[in-house]
């Protein structure tokens, strides 16, 4: 006898007598709780069938319910089961405490029956524990669906906890530090494999709690990232200043722009701007030719030379594909030429753009007078680079026009006198500038003499 059969056996004895319990609710616990009861699936196949041998539904203490089928009728409503598999499913049952075995003198399983024709004496496999344990199954079995579900709430965690953490991992892997990175890395590798189906409640909450920290961990990385490069994009400084001082886009704007621009830019929104040439942005701006894996003559290709410059100049791919939807491929382009030709004036790219972005949301930008004044610029109808010699800059704005036969950007010797002559302190230099300008006679050669030994005569 084991100690189930004993408590089995105890309480029976001390069942109430109006615990009245459905059989098949019994039933139906047990096979919740079969895992922490002890018996197998098949186990329970004969019990089921042993239930069915009882007439009454409902199973009441201080009734007979003691059944008693021969081996044939069990084995029949047991699907068939072969008699010595029968038997050792039946002492499972005993063993488990869920029946009691009745035996007889001989034995035998039968019942005898009094002269009213009632069963007095029953011998067989008696059921009454069912009855006297229907509380303690209830409970059992509640605990079990209570821990399956908690199981399956863990499991979830689990699963999201490790999308998450491969998620991040492979947004902050290039702007992040190596080193950092790869901790996490081995840190996710350790948790990443899938847990047992049989494991525990404990072991999936230790492994959901893990991943867990673990993303947090990652996502406090990133965010300090985040924060240092929005610090590192609105404040900037240089060598002759210890303080920090916020970088204001407008001055770089405005100074590719003409006055009279400035203010008719404010009123001009993007869909009233005329359409822009192909060739104009090509002729304003010849940097973006560096950055072309082919000539540049179609507005496609100009596209392609327009992303690998923005990628040089290190502006972001948010801010350049914001700007994108906001003026369209074209005139993003025509805007990153732009701002490459000017690349020595402006010391944030990224912000310049951003900038560029926020006033054009408000309609007050165009690419098309950056792109006038820069070309203007280039014929010389706005100032050059401030870095020119202090001749050029002496220079009168009122410049004759072009002579013909005249190469482009050299002035000619009339002209330059004219100059020299109205400059106060440069009479000095007039003579040596027209040497320096004109064309000198060759000597004559001596005779019988080429022309590179009489140069190299003294």
């Amino acid at each position: 006898m084991s100690l189930a059969m004993a408590a089995s056996q105890i309480a029976t004895q001390h069942a109430a007598a109006d615990s009245a319990v459905h059989k098949w609710q019994v039933f139906r616990a047990i096979c919740e709780a079969r895992e922490m009861l002890g018996p197998s699936d098949r186990s329970l196949v004969v019990l089921n069938a042993l239930l069915t041998f009882l007439p009454e539904t409902v199973m009441t203490p201080g009734v007979n319910l003691v059944v008693f089928p021969s081996n044939a009728q069990l084995a029949a409503r047991a699907h068939g089961m072969a008699p010595a598999t029968l038997r050792r499913h039946l002492a499972v049952l005993v063993q488990t405490g869920l029946i009691i075995r009745r035996d007889s003198p001989n034995g035998k399983r039968y019942a005898r029956k009094g002269r009213e024709g009632l069963i007095e004496t029953a011998y067989g496999f008696d059921l009454s524990p069912l009855v006297a344990r229907a509380d303690e199954f209830s409970a059992l079995a509640a605990d079990v669906a209570a821990r399956r579900r908690q199981r399956q709430l863990l499991r979830e965690r689990i699963t999201i906890a490790r999308r998450d953490c491969a998620k991040l991992l492979e947004t902050g892997a290039p702007h992040c530090d190596v080193q950092t990175w790869e901790a996490f890395h081995v840190r996710y590798r350790q948790l990443a494999a899938s847990p047992a189906r049989s494991a525990c409640v404990e072991l999936l909450d230790l492994l959901a709690s893990s991943l867990a920290a673990l993303r947090d961990d990652i996502a406090a990385e990133l965010g300090k990232f985040l924060k240092e490069q929005q610090i590192s994009e609105k404040m900037s400084g240089s060598e002759s200043q210890t303080g920090r001082h916020i970088q204001n886009s407008d001055k770089e704007i405005l100074y590719m722009e003409e006055p009279s621009q400035r203010s008719q830019l404010n009123n001009t929104s993007l869909g009233t701007t005329a359409p822009i040439e192909l060739a104009t942005v090509l002729e304003a701006c010849p940097d973006i030719h560096d950055f072309a894996t082919s000539p540049i003559n179609s507005w496609r290709e100009l596209h392609g030379a327009a992303a690998i410059a923005r990628a040089a100049m290190g502006i972001s791919p948010d801010i350049w594909n914001a700007f994108r939807q906001q003026a369209g491929d074209d005139q993003a382009a025509t805007v990153i030429a732009a701002i490459l030709q000017r690349r020595d004036r402006i010391s944030r790219p990224g912000g310049y753009l951003r900038n560029l972005n926020d006033r054009l949301r408000a309609g007050q930008f165009s690419a098309r007078p950056m792109l006038l004044a820069l070309a203007r610029e280039r014929m010389g109808r706005l100032p050059g680079d401030p870095s020119q010699n202090q001749r050029r800059s002496q220079i009168p704005d009122k410049t004759p026009g072009q002579i013909p036969g005249q190469i482009p950007g050299q002035i000619p010797s009339q002209i330059l006198d004219q100059i020299l002559d109205q400059t106060p302190g440069r009479s000095q230099d007039r003579d040596e500038t027209r040497d320096q300008t004109r064309p000198r006679p060759f000597a004559p050669i001596p005779p019988g003499l080429t022309r590179l030994q009489a140069a190299a005569c003294p």
